[in-house]
């Protein structure tokens, strides 16, 4: 039997969480429906908010890369309708974002990030010497190597989530890549 999860509301937080819920509310408009399930945690969600707004060597641009292609590659629903709103909000096109769901992209660059991201994902870590190779050889370096794990190991904590509470999604359903 398959535990059921509703969507906490404000009130049914702690206050911490409820100051947290407010600030999402001034900011985004609304409070994200999986946002909102982390707050079953008392630490959960102020502890997720400070991991994922941390600095990193990686652009936003990069980071919604990274997210779409780790949600696709987890098969999360929810991750891929919000970061589909969000990469277009960070200046990709359909097309691109499309691509990036297929593992791949025109951009030498980028296309080395989301591959080896999509590899980290797949193989939990391994990756083979070329993808590797190919990352470092499009510039970036161990410091961005460490930045996309904890950017990969950031998605998928909330693929997880969602893949276990399958709560509503929020934002325009991704249709299938």
């Amino acid at each position: 039997m398959q535990t059921v999860f509703n969507v906490p509301t404000r009130e049914q937080v702690t206050g911490v969480n409820q100051t947290i819920f407010d600030n999402l509310q001034k900011a985004l408009g609304f409070v994200p429906n999986l946002y909102a399930t982390i707050a079953y945690s008392e630490n959960g969600l102020q502890r997720y908010l400070a991991f994922q707004n941390a600095k990193t060597s990686l652009s936003n641009k990069e980071k919604e890369a990274v997210n779409l292609i780790v949600s696709q590659e987890n098969g999360c629903i929810y991750c891929q309708s919000a970061h589909l709103v969000l990469g277009k909000l960070n200046g990709y096109s359909d097309e691109q974002l499309s691509d990036i769901r297929k593992g791949r992209s025109e951009n030498a660059k980028l296309n080395a990030l989301v591959h080896l991201a999509s590899e980290i994902t797949r193989n939990r870590g391994t990756v083979n010497d070329e993808s590797i190779s190919e990352f470092f050889n499009q510039g970036y370096t161990k410091e961005n190597l460490v930045d996309l794990i904890l950017q990969v190991s950031d998605k998928i904590a909330m693929n997880y989530l969602h893949n276990l509470t399958k709560i509503p999604v929020d934002f325009p359903l991704a249709e299938a890549a």
